[in-house]
């Protein structure tokens, strides 16, 4: 018996086209929201809030310390030896 050929189902992103389309919507949304930076009123409280995208900046430095202090802090206290379950 021979065995008939199983056609895989394609999905939307793997066509490469697609994940142009897609990155280039995301840079587009990324840079109309960078313009929009300048024309908003933060009202802050601290005069660094004001500094053109310091929440930018600040989300990206809170996120890396967060991956940091998980894997130099917090995996050393939860880790267990490799046959602890055994």
């Amino acid at each position: 018996m021979e065995r008939e050929s199983v056609q895989e189902k394609e999905y939307l992103f793997d066509k490469p086209k697609n994940v142009r389309r897609l990155f280039r919507l995301y840079y587009s949304v990324l840079a109309l929201l960078l313009l929009a930076e300048f024309g908003v009123d933060h009202h802050a409280i601290f005069p660094w809030e004001e500094w053109p995208g310091f929440y930018a900046v600040f989300g990206f430095v809170a996120c890396v310390a967060l991956v940091l202090a998980a894997k130099y802090v917090l995996r050393p206290l939860v880790m267990r030896r490799e046959d602890y379950y055994g």
